[in-house]
C-alpha cells in the first residue's frame, strides 16, 4: 500500500499460545460501502514505529503478551536493514524519553528473509529502554496471538498515519472475503503509516496491515498476511531468545 512506499521514502530521507480459535459468531451483513477510519483515543497496547533518528513515525505496531513482556508485533516491511527503529506505545502527539523503546532484536519468517514473501509480512521485535522494565508492564498488558479471522469477523484496527506528532485513527468493520489468500478489510482511510497496525478482536491480534501489496494499494481496502502456525512458531522463537534475523534491504509493494 501507500505505507510501504512512504516507509522507503522516509528511510532514504532522513498469551503466549498457539492460534486462538475465536468463538463462533453470526456472520454480519457486509456494508454496501466501506467503513472509514476516524481519529480515536490512543490504545495503550498499540503504538507508532519510528525509523531512523528523527521524529517521523512511518509504521504502527502492537505490544504482545509474551513470557518476558518485551515483544512487539509489526509488519516485516516496516523494518529496514541498518536503520535503527523505536516504538512508542499509546503514542499521542509526542513522547517522553521513558516511553521510547528501542528495537533490539528482530525475528522474521524465513520466507520474508529469503524473498520478501508477502505471506510472511510480519515481524516480532524485542524492545528495551534505558530505564529498564518491560513494555508489557508499561502498557498494562499485551495482545494474545490468534488465527486469521474468517470473512465477516468484526475487527478493530488502530494505527498512526505517517507524520510528526498526531494521534491514532481507528476503524471497526467486518472482514471481507480473502484476496489471493490474504484476509481483507474494507475500510477507507487506511493510509501510509498504518502498516503494522493490528487487527484486534477482544484482546487477540488476528492480523495486521501488510501482506498483499504491502497492505493494499488503495486506501479503501487493506490486507493482512494470514496468521497461522508460522507466526506462532515465530513468537515461540522470539520468546526463547535465539539469534535474531538479518533484515532484508529491499522491499517493493508493486503499487504505482
Amino acid at each position: 500500500m501507500v505505507a510501504a512506499a512512504a516507509l522507503l521514502a522516509a528511510v532514504t530521507s532522513c498469551a503466549r499460545v498457539g492460534p486462538v480459535e475465536l468463538p463462533p459468531t453470526a456472520t454480519p451483513v457486509l456494508p454496501s460501502t466501506p467503513a472509514k477510519a476516524q481519529p480515536v483515543q490512543p490504545d495503550p497496547v498499540v503504538g507508532a514505529v519510528f525509523v531512523g533518528d528523527g521524529t517521523l513515525h512511518s509504521c504502527s505496531g502492537a505490544v504482545l503478551d509474551s513470557t518476558g513482556g518485551d515483544l512487539i508485533l509489526t509488519a516485516a516491511h516496516c523494518i529496514a536493514d541498518g536503520v535503527d527503529a523505536t516504538f512508542v506505545a499509546g503514542f499521542n502527539n509526542d513522547a517522553a524519553p521513558e516511553n521510547v523503546w528501542h528495537l533490539d532484536s528482530v525475528y522474521l519468517d524465513s520466507r520474508w528473509v529469503q524473498n520478501q514473501d508477502p505471506m510472511a509480512d510480519f515481524a516480532i521485535a524485542r524492545v528495551s529502554r534505558e530505564s529498564g522494565g518491560t513494555i508489557q508492564a508499561q502498557a498494562g498488558g499485551g495482545l494474545r496471538l490468534g488465527s486469521a479471522p474468517k470473512s465477516g469477523t468484526v475487527v478493530t484496527v488502530t494505527g498512526y498515519p505517517m507524520g510528526d506528532g498526531g494521534g491514532p485513527v481507528g476503524c471497526r468493520a467486518p472482514t471481507a472475503k480473502a484476496t489471493k489468500g490474504f484476509p481483507s478489510l474494507p475500510c477507507e482511510g487506511i493510509v501510509g503509516g498504518l502498516s503494522g497496525a493490528p487487527w484486534i478482536t477482544g484482546s487477540t491480534v488476528t492480523g495486521l496491515i501488510g501482506g498483499l501489496d504491502g497492505g493494499g494499494c488503495q486506501d479503501e481496502s487493506s490486507y493482512s498476511p494470514p496468521f497461522d502456525e508460522a507466526i506462532t512458531r515465530l513468537l515461540a522463537r522470539a520468546e526463547a531468545g535465539g539469534p535474531a534475523d538479518d533484515v532484508p534491504t529491499v522491499f517493493d509493494d508493486d503499487c504505482d
